[in-house]
């Protein structure tokens, strides 16, 4: 059958052209519901998604002519790896094409939180002129751990390497990659000797709730953390529990364990309100691979990858 491409999700308006130009198909319906996806699943070669939908086996069994899922962006823990494996379903995602903006959202919230540029712009703003009380931090001569050493991880280093500080990185699934720049390091080696921690791992089984009070009660100095990756690797009651323990310093974070606020339970809002009422805390809201320039380029490396699969 012919290449016929399901594009499900919000895209770059540049992708339906590109993807015609190499004679694909496509059916962009990026406000479609569920129910209407399962409907028509079953008259495409690929889909093409966000976070927004969830491939499970409810719609791989509907996906009878199902080649490959294109995710725009890094994460594919809304897709049944297993299941497409299974049924010789390729799964591509485009870590490449937002790694240099997550890189650059990563390094601003060290900055600012380091520099208190958050707090400091807020007491200005209503009249409040403490210098003291906003004296920042430098990163040179600090050892920063980055966890996860993939395209994000080595993205956020790169930007680190300018400072002047040591850079250990710890990936579980690679090796080999010391240079110049950082050195791969163990979690042993991490625990003894970093100031700043960073985390850019997916979001699995192994990973869930990983990050919790008993990791961090490990390290040896208090530590800064920056979570740019999922908010569940890192439960926010254990992050609150050993900021009052003195143990983290600060947090920045882009991810939450729950991101849609309207539905919070009451502890859920409890431990939001304390969160957000910390002076050493700076949130964004999941754009860390957002910016203008990604959106765009999360396109090219989509088509690229759906160009050679296909041919």
């Amino acid at each position: 059958m012919a290449v016929r491409i399901f594009i499900v999700d919000e895209m770059h308006p540049s992708i339906i052209p590109d993807l015609k130009a190499n004679g694909i198909s496509v059916d962009y319906q990026p406000d479609i519901k569920r129910e209407e996806i399962l409907k028509k699943i079953g008259n495409y070669s690929g889909i093409i998604i966000r976070s927004k939908t969830t491939i499970d086996k409810e719609i791989l069994d509907k996906a009878i002519n199902l080649k490959f899922i294109a995710r725009a962006g890094a994460g594919i823990e809304n897709i049944d790896e297993v299941l497409c494996r299974l049924r010789g379903i390729r799964i591509i995602n485009a870590p490449e094409g937002n790694r240099d903006a997550l890189g650059e959202h990563a390094m601003g919230m060290l900055l600012a939180l380091l520099n208190k540029i958050h707090t400091s712009d807020r007491e200005i703003r209503a009249g409040t002129w403490d210098r003291e009380g906003n004296r920042g931090i430098e990163i040179k001569g600090k050892t920063i751990g980055i966890i996860g050493y993939g395209n994000m991880g080595s993205a956020f280093a790169k930007r680190l390497s300018s400072f002047d500080c040591a850079i250990l990185a710890y990936d579980k699934y690679k090796h080999g990659f010391s240079d110049a720049m950082v050195k791969e390091s163990n979690l042993d080696e991490i625990f003894l000797e970093v100031d700043i921690l960073s985390f850019h791992v997916p979001l699995t089984d192994e990973t869930l709730g990983f990050y919790d009070e008993l990791f961090f009660k490990k390290f040896k100095k208090k530590l800064f953390v920056i979570n740019t990756a999922r908010g569940p690797i890192l439960p926010l009651k254990d992050l609150l529990k050993t900021m009052d323990e003195g143990i983290i310093l600060g947090a920045a974070l882009d991810v939450l364990e729950n991101e849609k606020l309207d539905t919070f339970t009451e502890q859920e809002k409890r431990d939001f309100n304390n969160l957000i009422s910390r002076d050493n805390v700076i949130l964004t809201p999941h754009v860390g691979g957002w910016s203008k320039e990604s959106y765009k380029k999360i396109n090219d490396v989509l088509i690229e990858k759906i160009k050679a699969l296909l041919h």
